[in-house]
């Protein structure tokens, strides 16, 4: 069906990482502070990255194992500091 398959599994959790970005970006404005609808995507958002990764790492043969372990390590890394950072923004100034 896709031409290019296995980048489209290794693209995925930092395209979901960047539509978190987008989400919060465009959420605020839209929604309000702290609306509930703008939070729910991005709760259900990292632990699907972070299953994506998990999944990587499983399907993975070999020394690929550990190519998919050290970026997994990295991306959620990151991915936490921009989820977190998403969840914030879209808080605004409500306590």
């Amino acid at each position: 069906m896709f031409p290019y398959p296995e980048q489209y599994r290794l693209a995925a959790p930092p395209l979901i990482t960047a539509f978190m970005v987008v989400w919060s970006l465009l959420s605020r404005p839209i929604l309000g502070d702290a609306n509930p609808i703008g939070f729910y995507p991005l709760f259900m958002l990292f632990p699907l990255v972070i299953l994506l990764h998990g999944h990587l790492i499983w399907s993975a043969k070999g020394m690929e194992k550990l190519d998919q372990s050290i970026y997994a390590f990295i991306h959620l890394s990151l991915a936490f500091v921009v989820w977190t950072f998403a969840i914030m923004h879209i808080n605004g100034h409500s306590l």
